[in-house]
């Protein structure tokens, strides 16, 4: 091999041994982030979930509605609010 090659070689080594501490470097940094970071996927997954299933929500709602009439109203009326609320705030940004 050339000199030059080499060269490349030896930089190319100390390149990737300097990637290699980097890495793990942020991976120690971001350790106590992991829990609530994966908490907060699940919680994305769910909300995605449920978006995706709107037979679901209408099924939650008419079961409660029959078993518990005045707290479905009122229910309806706090998630109609919510809605208009959310509504207004996106119109604003």
């Amino acid at each position: 091999m050339s000199a030059k090659l080499k060269a490349l070689e030896k930089r190319r080594q100390a390149l990737q041994d300097r990637a290699a501490q980097e890495r793990k470097d942020i991976a120690k940094h971001f350790e106590p982030w992991e829990k609530p970071l994966s908490w907060a996927d699940k919680g994305i997954d769910a909300v995605n979930f449920m978006r995706n299933n709107p037979l679901l929500w209408s099924t939650a709602f008419a079961m409660l509605a029959h078993y518990k009439p005045k707290f479905a109203s009122k229910a309806l009326a706090v998630g109609w609010g919510g809605l208009k609320l959310l509504k207004s705030a996106k119109s604003l940004l």
